[in-house]
């Protein structure tokens, strides 16, 4: 497995993140991760953090929404708000705090930070191992929201490996389950 991550910033001086994995999987199964709310449920989310769907409509103008649960037992929500979707290969989503009924909040931390991030996620196989891509920006920003999100590449960078390593051990165990249903 490997991980990277960088902020870049592109031609338009919008500050972008990315962050490459490699998992032990094959496509169609990281997607179903991705784009089921029974499989989302089990990995979305910062490290130690429950998850609960509140609501999974996938499609164009379609969206996510949840909440995270943290050890202590605060709530915070979120959700996507899905753009486009190229099935098993690519989706584009807005990514927002979110209240309890899904409207667009501000970060309960961090108040300039921008209300709308646009994410860009792929897929490619090979050799049964999935590459996942995922680049986000802001989107309709202030220079102050931008700033704030150029300065948190770092933690963004800690949150989703953190986020990828539970990814990585539901794929394995569902493979793992998948393998013991085959043999059976």
């Amino acid at each position: 497995m490997t991980a990277a991550a960088t902020a870049e910033t592109n031609t338009t001086a919008t500050p972008e993140f990315a962050i490459t994995r490699t998992f032990d999987a094959p496509q169609a199964l990281v997607w179903k991760a991705w784009t089921e709310p029974e499989r989302l449920a089990r990995w979305w989310g910062p490290k130690g953090f429950d998850l609960e769907v509140k609501n999974l409509d996938f499609r164009p103008g379609g969206s996510f929404h949840y909440a995270m649960r943290s050890p202590q037992g605060q709530t915070m929500w979120g959700k996507f708000i899905y753009e486009q979707i190229d099935p098993t290969d690519r989706m584009t989503f807005i990514n927002t705090f979110s209240d309890e009924a899904g409207g667009i909040t501000r970060n309960p931390w961090m108040a300039t930070w921008p209300l709308e991030v646009i994410n860009t996620l792929t897929l490619t196989e090979e050799n049964g191992k999935t590459t996942l891509n995922l680049r986000g920006g802001p989107r309709n920003a202030s220079g102050e929201e931008m700033a704030t999100f150029a300065g948190a590449t770092d933690s963004m960078s800690a949150g989703f490996a953190g986020t990828f390593e539970k990814l990585d051990a539901y794929l394995a165990e569902e493979q793992g389950r998948q393998g013991t249903r085959s043999s059976q």
